[in-house]
Order: structure tokens, then C-alpha cells, then sequence
């Protein structure tokens, strides 16, 4: 009884982990984890002019941190609309999967 205890948890818990929340945009997929660190990098100023702030999705190809998921998304033309639909995404309710990008749930 113990044994098939121990096998249904691991089942369970193996089925947990590899359920992850995903992100779709266009024909790419992103971990949500990956699109939160895209959004602070968005965020935070690449510069010290204000103006320029919010049109610098471009830069974000450059930043040495960002998630290696997006360096194919980064080469394709149309990139920047995509970096801001992925900047729009509400990463709270994408936790509980109510938005349509989000899948994985």
C-alpha cells in the first residue's frame, strides 16, 4: 500500500512540474518565469532620456540578461511588436490561466 502511495505522489508531483505555464506568442513559446524577467527588463530605464524609454524594445536583444528563449525572437522581423504584446501580458492572471496566451495550467 505504501509503494503505490509513494508511486501516485511521484506521479503527481512529476505531472506538476512538467505543466508549466507557457506563453504563446505568434509561433514561439516562453515560460512564464522568462516572460516575468523580459517585463522587468522592459521596465526598468535603458536610458537617461525618458522619451526614448518606452520605444527601446530593440535594446532588450542586447541585455546580456535576458532569457536565451528570446535570442530567436530577437532575429525575427516584427520583434519589437512581439516584446510588446509579451510586455502587456498580465503575469498575475496568467498564474491562474485566465488569459488566452497562456497555456499549460
Amino acid at each position: 500500500m505504501k509503494t503505490i502511495l509513494s508511486v501516485a505522489f511521484l506521479g503527481v508531483a512529476l505531472c506538476l512540474v512538467s505543466e508549466a505555464v507557457q506563453v504563446q506568442e505568434g509561433d514561439f513559446s516562453f515560460s512564464l518565469d522568462s516572460v516575468k524577467v523580459l517585463q522587468q527588463l522592459i521596465d526598468q530605464p535603458q536610458t537617461q532620456n525618458p522619451r526614448l524609454t518606452k520605444t527601446s524594445y530593440f535594446s532588450v536583444c542586447s541585455n546580456p540578461t535576458l532569457p536565451q528563449e528570446f535570442v530567436p525572437l530577437c532575429m525575427q522581423r516584427g520583434a519589437t511588436m512581439s516584446f510588446a504584446r509579451l510586455a502587456s501580458v498580465p503575469v498575475d492572471i496568467c498564474e491562474i490561466c485566465a488569459f488566452a496566451a497562456c497555456t499549460g495550467c
